[in-house]
């Protein structure tokens, strides 16, 4: 496995909230450069520096994708898990009364 790949990849949502996968600290990075400027914040400072410093090999890159989860967290990006999403449309189709 390459040094800058995630164990587990971050799941966010992106364009009209279509799932992707965040896999590795380039990843991360790219999302992070592409993020309107107008609305860049604290955490996403902190997350941009993370991957900075995963890609130099200062820091692990699995400290930068908690600091990139945490960003994507605050900012309402997190994809819902797919065991999450069919555990409530199960429990929506057994009882009618639960929207």
């Amino acid at each position: 496995m390459k040094p800058d790949m995630f164990r587990q990849p971050v799941s966010i949502l992106v364009g009209l909230g279509f799932p992707a996968q965040v896999r590795s600290v380039m990843d991360a990075y790219r999302h992070l450069v592409e993020w309107p400027a107008s609305v860049r914040d604290a955490a996403h400072s902190v997350a941009l520096k993370a991957c900075v410093a995963a890609l130099r090999g200062e820091i692990e890159a699995e400290t930068a994708r908690g600091l990139f989860a945490a960003f994507a967290d605050k900012h309402d990006l997190l994809a819902p898990e797919t065991s999450t999403i069919a555990a409530s449309r199960l429990q929506r189709d057994r009882d009618p009364h639960v929207r």
